[in-house]
């Protein structure tokens, strides 16, 4: 089945993506090419919820047939959302929404890996949950207005028994309604499929900033080191669909038996 171009009047689907990607023909000379609309079309679909984390999306003959084009602009379309880690391919049995609780997902924001071994989730311990007012600094990084209900919290994160990790982390309060200590303390697997899974929040993308720092009194004695030891300071803000900013997050990282490390393309 071939592509029709994106304005034409037979095809709805391809000018409902239009809209979605935010880009029209008649309105704006910037030109949306037909499989981007279409990306656009499924990445609504999958912010809507109409796939869920772990399931699997429609083939892409369905897709093809449902948007009223090429099987291989539907392909270019999800090769993309791939790449980007919303989707992922899996051999032989199709494509599948992108969740926090499959293994490798779990390192895609954690970028401390250890000098020997291999890597593997830490051990939180919570030093403070609690609701609060959002500074003005986290509000502004959070898309939030000044004195907004934010959900603060601050862990260490032990490996192998070594305390290596202090965060402190900013959740919006409306988004994050619920969540307590005790239900951080409970839950086993990843944070952020926790997010995932109860609040309907799946991080899709990140910033981050990253600079040497001096330990501080306070938390040299959290990571039980000496005060001025060299740490790796990080700040990531956190993006869900739409981009729109869920999560702020800034780490003291301990690198004596781990290192940063980033793939770069």
């Amino acid at each position: 089945m071939s592509s029709v171009p994106p304005n034409s009047n037979n095809n709805p689907a391809a000018a409902s993506a239009g809209s979605a990607a935010g880009a029209s023909t008649n309105s704006s000379p910037t030109f949306s090419p037909l499989y981007q609309q279409i990306k656009a079309l499924i990445t609504k679909s999958l912010q809507s919820g109409e796939w869920k984390p772990g399931e699997m999306i429609p083939s892409e003959v369905e897709l093809a047939n449902r948007f009223k084009v090429s099987q291989g602009t539907v392909r270019k379309a999800i090769d993309e959302l791939a790449a980007e880690n919303l989707v992922m391919r899996k051999q032989g049995k199709g494509t599948f929404v992108s969740t926090h609780h499959e293994e490798r997902a779990q390192f895609r924001f954690l970028r401390l890996m250890p000098d020997e071994g291999v890597p593997h989730p830490g051990v939180s311990q919570f030093i403070e949950v609690k609701r609060m007012r959002a500074p003005a600094d986290v509000a502004r990084l959070l898309d939030l207005k000044s004195g907004d209900a934010v959900i603060f919290i601050k862990r260490v994160q032990h490996f192998d028994g070594v305390p290596t990790i202090v965060e402190e982390m900013w959740l919006p309060g409306i988004a994050f309604k619920g969540l307590t200590a005790e239900r951080l303390e409970e839950y086993k697997g990843p944070m952020y499929g926790l997010f995932e899974s109860e609040f309907g929040t799946r991080m899709i993308r990140a910033t981050e900033k990253i600079r040497a720092v001096c330990a501080a009194e306070s938390d040299a004695a959290l990571l039980n080191i000496a005060v001025n030891t060299p740490l790796l300071a990080s700040e990531r803000v956190s993006f869900t669909y739409g981009d729109k900013p869920v999560e702020l997050r800034r780490g003291l990282y301990l690198t004596e038996r781990h290192h940063y490390h980033n793939e770069l393309n």
